[in-house]
């Protein structure tokens, strides 16, 4: 039976600036789209994005990765931005991953390098170093314990998932959106990006392909407490190429998880660089305060 759960996303951003900016250009990832795998499925209902002020120029498009982008300019004075986009979407999970079949890691391994069909071949750009994650052997040892001879490739990535979960700190102080991932790795501590990018380390380093995937993380609030509105926030995780049979299955280092129906995906890419929310730049201004709204709301469809 398939379990399924509906959200509504509302993600604010607000840039106040110091002083007036002439043009600005940006691009956002935020837009979710409808995707179907082997275990899990999201249905986009409906989405819409409102920059204030009017944008001079809107433009959509997908990118390398399949993520919705738009790009847009402002070509007048302005001391405020905001841009706020809602959508309503439906995940369902098809089955539990951990009752799947997958096979040994080291024949995903095998047989990534031959390209034999489109999953293989597409699976070979994760493979290798990216802006932000870099192979090392440190990685490979690091994921070894988790990796013994003929276990199935989604039990062993679960494992290291929970190794992580359990030997790093989750600390946003340790780390900044800047900080490499050998950094983290060595602090043993971070935020849910440091988290990815180490699995995805990890997993490069021994030779199987991994992906990043951002997206939002439905927060449950304690019982008794109401649930805050506005007080989500953007999240990271990693998914993994098991093999033509299953894809790409995900995972949540930061919760020690399978990724399943709490999870919304938005971007997939190679690391945080390619699928930033929110990137552009701007002529003038001064100094910058920017703050963020995210909320992630059951509903009923």
């Amino acid at each position: 039976m398939t379990d399924s759960a509906s959200y509504r996303i509302s993600h604010r951003t607000d840039y106040r600036y110091e002083s007036a900016v002439a043009i600005c250009q940006n691009q956002l990832r935020m837009m979710p789209h409808s995707i179907d795998s082997p275990c899990l499925s999201m249905n986009c209902h409906q989405a819409e994005t409102k920059i204030t002020p009017e944008p001079t120029f809107v433009e959509h498009h997908f990118d390398y990765f399949g993520n919705q982008v738009t790009s847009f300019s402002i070509e007048l004075l302005h001391r405020e931005l905001t841009v706020n986009v809602v959508s309503e979407v439906t995940v369902s999970r098809k089955q539990s991953v951990m009752k799947l079949d997958s096979p040994p890691w080291e024949m995903v391994r095998q047989r990534i390098s031959s390209g034999e069909n489109p999953g293989w071949l597409e699976a070979q750009e994760y493979l290798h170093d990216s802006p932000r994650i870099m192979r090392s052997q440190a990685f490979a040892q690091y994921a070894a314990p988790s990796f013994p001879p003929g276990r199935p490739i989604l039990q062993a990535t679960l494992d290291l998932t929970k190794r992580i979960h359990q030997d790093f700190r989750y600390d946003s102080a340790a780390t900044d959106v800047n900080t490499a991932t050998d950094a983290a790795f060595a602090l043993k501590a971070g935020v849910c990006q440091d988290f990815a990018h180490v699995q995805i380390a990890c997993l490069r380093s021994i030779g199987i392909p991994a992906r990043y995937v951002s997206g939002y993380l439905r927060t449950i609030p304690l019982e008794g407490q109401p649930r805050l509105v506005g007080a989500d926030e953007s999240h990271a995780w990693i998914s993994v190429y098991a093999g033509e049979k299953w894809g790409w299955v995900s995972f949540d280092p930061t919760n020690a998880c399978v990724s399943e129906i709490n999870h919304i995906p938005i971007c997939i890419g190679r690391d945080y660089s390619e699928v930033s929310p929110m990137r552009g730049v701007v002529i003038g201004g001064g100094s910058t305060k920017l703050s963020v709204s995210v909320d992630v709301a059951p509903i009923s469809l």
